[in-house]
């Protein structure tokens, strides 16, 4: 028995530890998207549902292209095809 080593309890019935993958930058991995302020719908999925931009972190994008897409929604948002903000938040307050 000196020879066979025993797991101890606590390693042998633990869960594997969560390893985030690294999200890679869809405009780097595919070189014929585009960013252009002329397709919203491709900028819709950049904007969170309150009408901000969503950051690096959460769309996977690389630095160079979340300024590039930044940009062109500034763009899109002046031109009136993007909105600035979320709908429900511009409805006017009943008085009275």
């Amino acid at each position: 028995m000196a020879g066979t080593r025993e797991v101890p309890r606590s390693r042998r019935w633990a869960k594997p530890r969560y390893v985030p993958r690294r999200k890679v930058c869809s405009f780097c991995a595919d070189k014929t998207l585009v960013i252009d302020y002329k397709n919203p719908e491709k900028l819709l999925s950049f904007i969170t549902d309150r009408g901000k931009i969503a950051p690096r972190r959460k769309s996977g994008t690389c630095a160079r292209h979340q300024r590039i897409l930044a940009r062109e929604i500034k763009r899109a948002r002046h031109l009136a095809m993007l909105p600035n903000a979320p709908v429900h938040v511009r409805e006017p307050e009943m008085t009275g």
